[in-house]
């Protein structure tokens, strides 16, 4: 049976931010509200957390993570960035999207993209994970939460989403929010010009972005 953590989504209390770090810390893999859709995920350093992941969403080993930071310091830190998508980036975040970027010498190799060496880059607008990360000193590693024995449906609630993710993780942690229907914007940032790999949350504002950086850009 996994705890059930309840944080302000706005003013998370400090006390109980330092109960799910030192559980992060202690190897837990646990369930985070995102300014999107929950995520699972673990310190990026759990080697044991990662596997534990991938075996619960039922990924393939070439799949490509995601790293959840809180600021533009650790995007140029985990990713290589061009000076157009850094001031691309930097324009976007915090806010719902996820950068795929060459990965640097800090990222681990079993999070990157086998083949393309790449890494999946996020900071949301969530005070909660702000705060988790800021307090944690590094990032964490995150995916969709997803179960492949519910795949396509929706969580009607967090009551809903508890039952069914709690046999699988160490930590729920409840903003107590209504959950949110739509996923990230997904942005490949790998090539001269941007592909939209997936279109989600923030696309207005992307688009503004773009056109403010003067960047042209493909969708698949």
């Amino acid at each position: 049976m996994s705890d059930r953590i309840k944080l302000h989504p706005i003013t998370p209390h400090q006390q109980r931010v330092f109960e799910v770090v030192d559980r992060l810390r202690a190897g837990a893999v646990v369930l985070i509200p995102t300014d999107s859709q929950y995520a699972l995920a673990c310190m990026f350093s759990n080697k044991k957390g990662v596997d534990r992941i991938r075996n619960i969403r039922n990924l393939p080993k070439d799949h490509m993570f995601t790293l959840i930071i809180d600021g533009l310091n650790g995007v140029s830190r985990f990713g290589k960035l061009s000076d157009a998508n850094f001031k691309l980036i930097r324009r976007l975040i915090p806010g719902p999207y996820t950068f795929v970027l060459p990965g640097t010498k800090e990222v681990p190799k079993l999070l990157m993209h086998e083949r393309r060496k790449t890494i999946g880059i996020k900071v949301p607008d969530h005070a909660i994970c702000q705060k988790i990360i800021q307090e944690l000193g590094e990032p964490l590693m995150a995916v969709t939460a997803k179960l492949p024995d519910r795949e396509g449906q929706e969580y009607l609630d967090t009551n809903d989403l508890y039952d069914a993710f709690q046999p699988h993780i160490d930590v729920f942690i409840d903003d107590e929010l209504p959950l949110q229907s739509m996923a990230t914007t997904v942005v490949d940032l790998t090539n001269e010009e941007p592909i939209i790999l997936r279109k989600g949350e923030g696309m207005d504002n992307l688009e503004v972005a773009f056109a403010y950086t003067d960047m042209d850009y493909n969708e698949i």
